[in-house]
């Protein structure tokens, strides 16, 4: 078995990995993020989507609103900066819906391609965990008994 090296320039991170990141109020493509972070180096590319459930605590939900502050995709791009900053990512892509979705809409499409899978896969929990925590999006779920709930950030 021959000796498996990482010493290739394609193993670290790349200069500007953050392709692509933004807030918008039309329907997300998937096809958009996954050419983002399109990378020649990249061995794995880790993708999550969010979408509107219809239910939730044991409550029906028949749709959502996403509302955020001025500074959300700042703060968006600073969380991506800090991802890639922690993990050897060749390119990273965020975008999260605002506006009202129903069921089954994609609220966020978050992908991070990275040079080995497992990089990938933590890169990406990272960074959408961090999405959730720190970016100010708020979430209006409307439940089908009328009544509503506002969700803290994402």
């Amino acid at each position: 078995m021959a000796d498996v090296s990482f010493d290739h320039p394609g193993e670290a991170a790349a200069d500007d990995p953050v392709r692509l990141i933004a807030v918008r109020d039309e329907a997300l493509s998937l096809d958009e993020v996954f050419r983002a972070v399109g990378d020649e180096a990249a061995g794995g590319i880790a993708l999550f989507v969010g979408t509107v459930r219809n239910h939730d605590s044991g409550a029906d939900v028949d749709a959502l609103g996403y509302s955020c502050h001025p500074s959300a995709e700042d703060e968006m791009r600073r969380v991506a900066e800090k991802v890639a900053a922690e993990f050897p990512v060749r390119a990273l892509a965020a975008v999260h819906r605002v506006g009202e979705l129903r069921v089954g809409d994609l609220a966020v499409v978050v992908a991070v391609s990275c040079a080995h899978r497992a990089e990938a896969f933590a890169a990406c929990r990272k960074l959408i965990d961090d999405l959730k925590h720190e970016v100010p999006i708020w979430k209006r779920q409307v439940f089908s008994d009328g009544t509503e709930e506002w969700v803290g950030a994402c």
